[in-house]
């Protein structure tokens, strides 16, 4: 078993940290979240202060007097936290799910985004 599975208490589903890549941008990042069967409904994703929370529930609707011989998709709850830098415009943080992958998309501040300065002649 995974070790990043652990056992749900409240719900009685497994709970599981999902796959995720973090890409940075010269104008913010981008976090990509692995959420097989998880739905828009079934999906929450809170920020508070500095932590980014991502949660969502999948269902698999199995075939009924089956004999599960191996299985490794299912009923699953995932979870997965993140602690936000200063520079992220929590303002103009997006979401997307599509195809069972979450995009988000955390823009730079403004005043963290590079400037030129401009240089002045006398």
């Amino acid at each position: 078993m995974n070790k990043d599975i652990v056992q749900s208490e409240a719900k009685g589903l497994p709970r599981m940290k999902p796959a995720t890549d973090i890409l940075e941008t010269g104008d913010g990042f981008f976090i990509y979240v692995d959420m097989p069967g998880v739905s828009k409904e079934e999906l929450i994703i809170d920020l508070s202060d500095d932590e980014l929370r991502i949660g969502g529930k999948s269902t698999y609707q199995g075939v009924t007097n089956e004999n599960r011989i191996h299985v490794e998709f299912g009923n699953v709850e995932y979870t997965r936290a993140f602690t936000l830098s200063h520079i992220v415009d929590r303002e103009k943080i997006k979401a997307t799910l599509k195809n069972g992958v979450l995009e988000l998309h955390l823009p730079k501040a403004e005043k963290a985004l590079p400037r030129k300065i401009q240089v002045e002649a006398e």
